[in-house]
């Protein structure tokens, strides 16, 4: 069985985050999606419209979703590829060698983004409505 895993935060679910989900999905045959925590968020300056357990439930119950895990700091990427047996890790393509690093470990696929459509643009466009 091929492992997956990619990480995201994933406040204001949309066609974006579904798009990623399912590329990374057909990459193997299980996918494990680590949810940043609010914790985490805060240290990123994040502010999340939606608490992490609604975030992690809503990534939860998508089809290609097999597994939710919290992601509570950036240090914690081997950690999760060693503990998961994870073969492929997966990103975004706006992360392009952030994360080579974990090529010691697994095979780094960076997707790309689905285009138009970001989280920042949701939410700058709802405060300007």
């Amino acid at each position: 069985m091929k492992k997956v895993i990619t990480y995201g935060t994933f406040d204001l679910f949309h066609i974006g985050h579904l798009n990623i989900l399912k590329r990374a999905k057909a990459l193997g045959d299980y996918l494990v999606v680590a949810v940043s925590t609010d914790e985490f968020n805060l240290i990123k300056d994040k502010v999340c419209t939606y608490p992490y357990e609604e975030r992690a439930a809503i990534v939860e119950a998508l089809k290609y979703v097999d597994e939710v895990i919290p992601e509570n700091n950036w240090e914690q990427k081997i950690k999760d590829v060693q503990n998961h047996n994870i073969d492929i890790f997966v990103m975004g393509n706006d992360w392009v060698s952030k994360f080579d690093f974990l090529k010691e470990y697994c095979q780094v696929v960076y997707l790309p983004r689905t285009d138009g459509i970001s989280t920042t643009e949701i939410k700058n466009g709802l405060k300007s409505s």
